[in-house]
């Protein structure tokens, strides 16, 4: 830095700080004075004339509240134009609402003279109100949701500390003119402004909460349901059943942007949530509930007999529930992150983890979020179960309270006629002959969960008609239907930052109404390549790549020819318990490195660097060799691009899986100490990935023993009983080099 920007630079920071020390004449007076606002209408003219701020849009936020305090309408009405101008392409509807609240107050001040401002304001807010396209309205509300007296304690806190001697810094001043002003709108409007906005939004659509419906067997389902009142035939009918509940406003203003394409919204909830008196049993009762649901809502007279449904994770699963006794009403489904029940929650590859019991216990009558995102305790609680070594199923007892239903999951480690109750399973399929799109990403944690109701559909049922989208999406993401610019650190390509809530109502329309199919859908099969910035499209996932990519694990080695049958040596010792959980989701999908912690117990094989460019498009299969002097563990598989750059790119989720049941998930074998087993790699995360000229792939193996995994011990024992007195031996194993993975690969 030159000599001279660096004195410019001094000067600047003192400048600014000598403004913000610069003290104003205002003579010390209670609020509650007559005299007040004309004394602080005389402050703020003073203001004006000296203030700055080196942030713009601060300042323009700022200057405005002056002007409007000032009555100078027109110049803040000026101002809140260029306030709002950076927002009109990248959040047109938030343009148009920002400041609104001000914007009805000065309106109505401009022609107060003719009349009474009261009646001017109502007349001025509905005409603005009901000009707003519906995504604009759903944002009024925000505008409105201070208490009275929120800013009056403001200003009173100012006018008690802050004025010294008859004067008051540029800073004080400018927060007690902003807070004024926010207290005179608050004061003058909102007795107004909140319940006309309900009136307002009650004309557009019928909104019915609470509603209790009674099953066959006497089961309470409680649900509400929004419809737009301009439509008067009855309609098709959008169903979302799920067993979180939270704020009903917010559920409410997502049913009405999709009750305005026509459609009749219900939200409804299982089993002892929300009003139902029922005991709380998630999973449970969906195949017999959302049937019952469905049912009430055909013999309602706004609908007119066809149902579709949505939603995510748990949602999504309540959909497939649906799906195991199709009722002839429901038309369509669109299933995104689905949970596969004993599939990939609360079971992986048949191995539990902590998380299990963490998702259970904000499952309430009202969702309890404090809870769940309560990282401090939930810390203490995985941490302590893996230094004390105690068994998984004490896990209930170091959070202080039995769980019954932790319990009964944890009876059933198979994938056995429990789970299989609960969703459809094998020949269930061939009766599902409704339109399907799913929904789904590479970094979702259920995406085997979607995965599963995906392959068996379409392995049980030759006509099935199931569209399938797939990106570079974690679980929320998938969920909400709205992807992040970034990632964990990857920046995603910006075709893959699509409005998936719009394709799934242009699917409704395309279902439901008999219009014309999203243009999205190019195909049966859409999935985003990561690093090309294009989606492809197939008729069925087969078709996605041409080839593939065997290497064979070789000492650290990844390579494709296979050696003289040789072994790498590793030793777990489960009694050694040092490394504890710092904090939950660190992981990164584009870094520098590789996690510690996702190297610990691991060994990795890295390849030589390709010679040209290849996608992979897919899932990674494979088979591990090996032999231990147990009965079982359960391996971990990471599959990662090391960058020309160096940097590492994760290509999909963790794979684990308990190796006694990775050749039937049904049924349990265990595996024979001291000889080779071969354990095959499969239910693998899908992913798609343009690898570079230059790049490396890596393959991290290894045993999964941290804090938020069940541990298994290898003694073939019910692994939920196993403590740390079963660790006596080190758990040695031998990975043979005829172990292999394979990569679905494309080349040109």
């Amino acid at each position: 830095m030159s000599r001279i920007s660096l004195f410019l630079n001094v000067f600047f920071l003192l400048f600014i700080n000598f403004f913000h020390s610069q003290k104003l004449y205002f003579e010390k007076v209670d609020l509650g004075n007559p005299e007040f606002e004309t004394k602080l209408i005389t402050l703020s003219k003073k203001l004006i004339k000296v203030y700055t701020e080196k942030d713009s849009l601060k300042y323009a936020d700022n200057y405005f509240r002056l002007q409007v305090l000032n009555k100078d309408y027109d110049g803040a009405i000026n101002t809140l134009n260029k306030i709002r101008y950076p927002y009109v392409n990248s959040y047109p509807y938030y343009a148009k609402t920002v400041g609104f609240q001000f914007e009805q107050y000065i309106l109505a001040k401009q022609i107060s003279n003719s009349g009474n401002f009261t009646s001017n304001y109502e007349q001025i807010f509905t005409k603005n109100y009901q000009k707003l396209p519906l995504l604009a309205k759903q944002l009024i509300p925000e505008s409105f949701k201070f208490k009275e007296g929120f800013s009056k304690k403001e200003v009173q806190k100012i006018l008690k500390d802050s004025i010294m001697q008859d004067s008051i810094s540029i800073k004080n001043a400018v927060l007690l003119c902003k807070h004024f002003n926010y207290h005179t709108l608050i004061s003058e409007t909102f007795s107004t402004a909140i319940p006309l906005l309900k009136k307002l939004e009650n004309e557009e659509f019928f909104v019915k909460d609470s509603v209790v419906v009674k099953t066959k067997k006497g089961n309470e389902i409680t649900l509400f349901y929004v419809f737009d009142k301009k439509i008067k035939r009855p309609k098709p009918s959008i169903l979302h059943f799920s067993t979180y509940i939270g704020n009903n406003d917010y559920f409410i203003s997502a049913a009405k942007i999709n009750a305005d394409r026509g459609y009749n919204i219900i939200y409804a909830f299982s089993r002892g949530i929300y009003l139902s008196k029922d005991e709380i049993n998630p999973f449970e009762f969906e195949v017999e509930d959302v049937n019952e649901v469905i049912d009430w809502i055909t013999k309602q007279t706004w609908s007119d007999g066809k149902v579709g449904m949505i939603g995510g994770s748990y949602d999504g699963f309540s959909q497939w529930a649906a799906t195991k006794n199709l009722h002839p009403a429901l038309k369509t489904i669109i299933p995104a992150a689905s949970v596969g029940f004993g599939i990939d929650f609360p079971m992986f590859n048949n191995c539990f983890s902590p998380y299990m019991l963490r998702w259970l216990t904000h499952v309430k009558k009202k969702t309890d979020f404090d809870i769940f995102e309560n990282e401090k305790k939930w810390l203490s609680v995985y941490n302590t179960y893996y230094k004390t070594g105690v068994a998984f199923n004490k896990l209930d007892s170091i959070y202080g309270k039995t769980n019954s239903v932790f319990q009964t999951w944890l009876k059933h480690p198979s994938f056995d006629s429990y789970w299989q109750s609960k969703l459809p399973y094998k020949r269930d399929f061939t009766k599902i002959n409704i339109p399907v799109l799913t929904v789904t990403g590479y970094y979702d944690v259920d995406q085997r969960g979607a995965m599963y109701y995906y392959d068996n559909h379409l392995k049980y049922n030759k006509n099935a008609n199931h569209y399938f989208v797939i990106g570079p999406y974690g679980h929320n993401e998938a969920v909400s239907g709205a992807p992040s610019e970034e990632y964990k650190g990857y920046k995603i390509d910006s075709v893959a930052n699509i409005d998936l809530k719009e394709i799934s109502l242009q699917w409704f329309d395309y279902i439901l109404k008999g219009q014309k199919k999203p243009e999205f859908l190019k195909d049966k099969v859409n999935y985003q390549v990561m690093g090309t910035n294009q989606w492809k499209s197939a008729s069925s996932i087969d078709k996605i790549s041409n080839k593939k990519l065997k290497l064979y694990l070789n000492k650290t080695k990844l390579q494709a020819s296979k050696s003289n049958l040789d072994f790498i040596s590793q030793t777990i010792d489960f009694r050694k318990r040092e490394d504890t959980l710092q904090n939950f989701d660190d992981e990164k999908i584009l870094d520098s490195l590789i996690n510690k912690a996702d190297l610990k117990d691991k060994i990795v094989f890295e390849s030589d660097a390709f010679d040209t460019s290849f996608e992979i498009n897919g899932s990674i299969t494979g088979k591990v060799k090996a032999a231990i002097n147990k009965k079982d563990m359960d391996i971990t598989i990471s599959a990662y691009e090391k960058l020309p750059s160096g940097k590492y790119f994760k290509l999909s989720h963790e794979y684990y899986a308990r190796a006694s049941y990775t050749k039937d998930n049904t049924k349990r074998k265990l595996l024979n100490p001291g000889k080779i087993e071969t354990i095959p790699v499969h239910n693998t995360f899908f992913t798609s990935r343009k690898i570079d000229k230059g790049s490396k792939l890596i393959i991290i193996l290894g045993i999964r023993k941290n804090p938020d995994g069940q541990i298994n011990y290898g003694t073939g024992k019910d692994v939920s009983e196993e403590t740390i007195a079963d660790a006596k031996e080190p758990l040695e194993i031998k990975w043979y080099n005829d172990s292999y993975v394979e990569f679905p690969i494309s080349e040109k």
